[in-house]
């Protein structure tokens, strides 16, 4: 499975128009096959978004994206702010923590996000 990746979309509008409603300022958004980016791909952002599409697939897309949800709202009580939600989110947390781990893709186990869960 480490060999799929996601389609980029580089120079997208849709991450720009994300940030008028997210807590922090969005370059990139991944929604199941597709990654939009506002501008030009770095390999650490385009590591970051692969890894949130592994998250994604092995959760069937849709749990992921309430399971996402989920980690926000409670993130949100729990941590006082939307903005240390997101970076507690334990996807966002594997994610940045091995955005520039070469070869992480290759040897990342299946539900390595659940090692950042902290409830």
């Amino acid at each position: 499975m480490h060999k799929l990746s996601p389609i980029f979309i580089e120079n997208s509008k849709l991450p720009v128009w994300l940030s008028h409603i997210a807590p922090i300022d969005v370059w990139a958004f991944n929604f199941a096959f597709l990654v939009f980016c506002r501008g030009k791909l770095t390999p650490t952002l385009k590591q970051h978004e692969t890894i949130h599409f592994h998250q994604q697939l092995e959760l069937f897309f849709i749990f992921q994206w309430i399971l996402y949800g989920v980690f926000s709202i409670v993130g949100r009580f729990k941590f006082g702010t939307w903005k240390e939600a997101y970076y507690r989110n334990p996807f966002e947390q594997e994610a940045y923590d091995n955005e520039n781990v070469t070869n992480y893709l290759k040897k990342r186990k299946c539900w390595a996000w659940r090692n950042y869960l902290s409830f």
